[in-house]
């Protein structure tokens, strides 16, 4: 059963998509729905798509589709996905999920209602390094974990007009590259029970770098931090009572970690590839439609709850208010 694809949103991440789709066996793209036509068209071009479309309601009369993959920016993920459930497509719609917890939970609703199928494309939660990582924790090799600490920085385009200083189309560096440190914390941890931000703000009132603390109920801790102002190592430690686990820069999309052992030995783990990596949540995205699974079991609807819920929660330290999705908690959290 070949699944064909539709991209909603042909950006920059849509074409490492695009890429990567062509290494996936039994997977072909066959659609892509921009604003601009001359931009579906080339994209369409490019990658040997069958349909263009023009705009992106467009899309969802595609004769020959069987999910799509939403790519467009942060403020537009809930209603393009609500616009393909409501036509009963399923969807991979990038992170984060949407803006809010409440525009999660409408989602995953609506994917229940329609029995249709719906992940957020997490996709580092799938590359093999992640695998092997939970599967050395799970083991005990190095014991109970008691912290970790994750980073993510870059210098970006200073440009206040550009996506990522844009508190219109959901800016800021929390939402864009903080959620994968977040992501491994939550991954390892789980919910925390208590959460301390601190971040500042650019000129258009989105956060440019953001430090965190998460703390759980056992004692253990996550050190965060992400920004758009340097160039940082984006390299992530877990510290074991036995040892620890180093992973390579940049860890969320590492080839490669070490296990430093208490005793002092070490052991290296590499996992090359010859993509940007995307071809693993395609793989699973494949399965669970041929299966006839609505949701991921290893990312599941409930993880991608948790998780907006735990974003939600440092925007509300930070008092950082995107004025058209200000239902984030007003108390502080307690998890």
């Amino acid at each position: 059963m070949v699944i064909r694809w539709g991209i909603i949103g042909p950006g920059r991440i849509a074409h490492k998509f695009a890429q990567d789709l062509k290494h996936v066996e039994g997977a072909v793209l066959t659609a892509v729905a921009s604003r601009d036509k001359g931009r579906a068209e080339t994209f369409a071009n490019e990658y040997g798509a069958k349909y263009a479309y023009g705009s992106y309601d467009e899309i969802v009369s595609c004769p020959e589709l069987d999910v799509v993959y939403i790519a467009s920016p942060h403020v537009f993920h809930f209603e393009h996905t609500l616009l393909c459930l409501s036509a009963n497509i399923p969807v991979l719609c990038e992170k984060p999920f949407a803006m809010n917890k409440l525009q999660v939970e409408t989602m995953v609703d609506s994917s229940r209602v329609r029995d249709t199928f719906l992940m957020e494309a997490f996709w580092t939660r799938f590359l093999p390094w992640t695998h092997k990582m939970l599967e050395i924790i799970e083991s005990g090799a190095i014991g109970k974990v008691m912290g970790l600490k994750a980073d993510f920085g870059f210098r970006a385009n200073q440009d206040l007009t550009q996506r990522a200083y844009n508190k219109d189309l959901g800016g800021g560096a929390l939402l864009d590259i903080g959620i994968y440190p977040v992501f491994l914390a939550y991954l390892v941890f789980g919910m925390p029970y208590e959460i301390a931000s601190h971040c500042t703000f650019a000129e258009t009132k989105v956060d440019e770098s953001t430090g965190m603390t998460l703390t759980y109920r056992d004692g253990s801790f996550a050190f965060l931090s992400c920004t758009f102002r340097a160039e940082t190592t984006s390299d992530a430690v877990i510290y074991g009572e036995k040892g620890m686990i180093f992973i390579e820069p940049r860890w969320h999309e590492s080839k490669a970690f070490t296990v430093k052992y208490q005793d002092g030995t070490t052991e290296r783990f590499t996992f090359d590839r010859p993509t940007w990596g995307y071809q693993y949540e395609i793989e699973e995205v494949n399965t669970c439609l041929r299966e006839g699974r609505k949701e991921s079991d290893w990312w599941t609807l409930r993880d991608s709850l948790n998780l907006i819920q735990i974003l939600d929660a440092v925007r509300n330290t930070m008092e950082l208010v995107y004025e058209d999705h200000d239902d984030v908690p007003t108390r502080p959290f307690k998890g």
